[in-house]
């Protein structure tokens, strides 16, 4: 294995060091987003930039494989924002799955799906209850901003909002251009026992959802390093228990 701090990158590896990692570990990381518009100041590959660079910190802090991202996902709901890509659920799982099936070839029991779009999630959770089922691996879904939930205020932590700003300005300064940043209040959805199918053109004209100008480095790096300690202690504790512990006991097996 090479000793540089993207060593364990499985895109940089040849196969000689990926048949050393498959002999020894029976974990990896899959980061997966999207190719989508994240308001006009953010780039539209915002989700997957974010979870490769969370998935390659967390590599190289524990020593796990880290998969290149998927970069498209599913984000037919701003469609009408152009440069936006989406991809039919239905699709999204089958190519999950495949990644999913080819690691579990070479040995990979256990997967951290670190997933940077939320319009992905149901697809994700589907796939991951699947391997369970079948055994085939124990799949677990980490989102970054559900870590952070709690300590940002909460208009700040909608799409394209300033945390998810800030966190780009700390990886990757020179995409974002915050003289665009706009703050849109968002519409409240009605409630009563049913529901409207919406679209990101229904609640944001400019794709930000709540306020993006509060945006900071900062902010970002804060958010971005809490993400990484919370999913690389997930990490060790997949780590640590047996495969077949976490097939029979799922959430029972891992204390968080």
């Amino acid at each position: 294995m090479n000793d540089s701090e993207n060593a364990y990158v499985l895109s940089e590896m040849s196969w000689v060091d990926a048949e050393e990692y498959f002999k020894k570990h029976d974990i990896a990381l899959l980061p997966v987003g999207s190719t989508e518009q994240h308001g006009p100041q953010n780039p539209l590959g915002t989700d997957h930039l974010i979870a490769f660079a969370l998935a390659k910190e967390v590599s190289k802090k524990c020593s796990v494989l880290c998969l290149p991202p998927v970069p498209f996902g599913v984000s037919a709901h701003h469609r009408h924002f152009p440069g936006t890509i989406f991809i039919r659920p239905a699709v999204f799982r089958e190519y999950v799955l495949d990644i999913i099936l080819a690691l579990n070839f070479h040995g990979i029991k256990k997967v951290v799906i670190v997933n940077g779009h939320g319009g992905n999630l149901a697809s994700l959770t589907e796939v991951a209850s699947m391997c369970r089922e079948k055994k085939i691996a124990f799949v677990v879904i980490f989102q970054w901003w559900d870590a952070i939930r709690g300590m940002f205020p909460v208009d700040e932590m909608g799409h394209a909002g300033s945390i998810e700003t800030s966190v780009n300005l700390f990886l990757h300064e020179h995409l974002v251009k915050m003289e665009r940043a706009k703050d849109e209040e968002v519409p409240k959805i009605p409630r009563g026992g049913f529901y409207f199918p919406s679209e990101t053109r229904d609640l944001t004209k400019s794709g930000v959802m709540g306020i993006s100008t509060k945006a900071s480095r900062d902010k970002g790096e804060k958010a971005f390093y809490i993400a990484v300690k919370t999913l690389c202690r997930l990490v060790r504790l997949l780590k640590e228990t047996p495969f077949d512990v976490l097939i029979e006991q799922g959430i029972r097996a891992i204390r968080l």
